[in-house]
């Protein structure tokens, strides 16, 4: 069973990580870091090209993750495959034991590093969720063919085992700041609806901000599990690229400038890092606050490339699995 399933269906506060495979083929960073995530996550999610960006598929960490007894979680988005090529990964993943997955649209080429990509978009993230909803309920592939394995009756068609079918547990995304907001909570509703069963955030920086937007879950009767993303900054300015450059992030000014306050006593003092630090620190408390208040499920941390600072943030923040 999935780790993260078994962790918020029984009711515990669920934590995941996030990494990115290499621009190469050498895991070698990815996999040190993935040493140091062990025992302190319920699933590390492995981004598909994430912002357009050309790296080793996902599904090639996803299985050393696997393999090194880490968790892992298959980023899946429809910019790339179509529905063939998706489902095809979902099966491959599946004789590895990865069962635990993210639909994603996935951002546009024009966005990216390959920009002569052409896109294909041949299936949304709800479309994603849908087929592997679908697949897991029938016993057939995209294209309506018995998987291999699953017993069919000779006379009718009609599958009378379904055994060989994999199950996912699936998840997609949402963006809690977002306008007007209606529109994100009648996607999530469409997310949940094709099977969605758990929901990580983009990254929050304002509780009062996730708060009203978890009020407006509740009132329109949608129910999942929900966890929020944490993003630790860095330094002031990657916050203000971010505010600037990355949809629905939202770092309010005054964690900017105590960001530049570290900078600047950093280079009176001749300390290196006091900024980095610092996002540690605010990362831990908010992410120690949504526990405390039992906001929602769980936290999902996304160092992005500095993976090797989650188990501190999680060590500061009071956290264990």
């Amino acid at each position: 069973m999935s780790m993260l399933k078994d962790a918020l269906e029984s009711g515990k506060f669920g934590i995941t990580a996030e990494m990115a495979p290499p621009k190469g083929y050498d895991f070698t960073e990815q996999m040190e870091a993935a040493e140091l995530l062990k025992g302190k996550v319920h699933g590390v999610n492995v981004t598909d090209m994430q912002s357009a960006s050309l790296k080793a598929t996902g599904l090639g960490l996803c299985i050393k993750l696997k393999q090194a007894g880490v968790e892992p979680i298959l980023q899946m988005t429809g910019r790339d495959r179509n529905r063939m090529a998706l489902m095809g990964d979902a099966l491959a993943a599946a004789a590895f034991g990865i069962d635990t997955m993210l639909a994603l649209t996935g951002d546009h080429p024009v966005v990216g590093d390959c920009r002569d990509s052409k896109p294909v978009y041949d299936l949304d993230s709800v479309g994603i969720l849908q087929m592997l909803t679908n697949m897991e309920e029938s016993g057939r592939d995209c294209g309506g063919n018995p998987l291999a394995g699953n017993a069919v009756d000779k006379e009718t068609g009609e599958i009378t085992d379904k055994s060989a079918t994999p199950t996912f547990y699936k998840g997609a995304s949402v963006t809690p700041v977002y306008e007007p907001l209606f529109l994100q909570i009648n996607k999530l509703r469409q997310k949940v609806e094709a099977g969605a069963m758990y929901i990580q955030t983009q990254g929050i920086f304002d509780l009062d901000t996730f708060k009203r937007f978890l009020e407006e879950v509740d009132k329109a009767g949608i129910k999942t599990h929900i966890m929020a993303g944490i993003i630790p900054l860095k330094g002031a300015g990657g916050a203000k690229y971010m505010n600037e450059n990355v949809p629905g992030i939202a770092v309010p000014q005054d964690m900017i400038d105590k960001l530049a306050a570290a900078a600047a006593e950093g280079k009176e003092k001749g300390i290196k890092g006091l900024p980095a630090k610092l996002g540690m620190e605010m990362a831990a408390e908010m992410i120690a606050k949504i526990k405390d208040e039992k906001l929602c499920d769980g936290v999902h941390v996304m160092a992005i490339g500095a993976e090797k600072n989650v188990p501190k943030i999680l060590d500061m923040a009071g956290l264990s699995i």
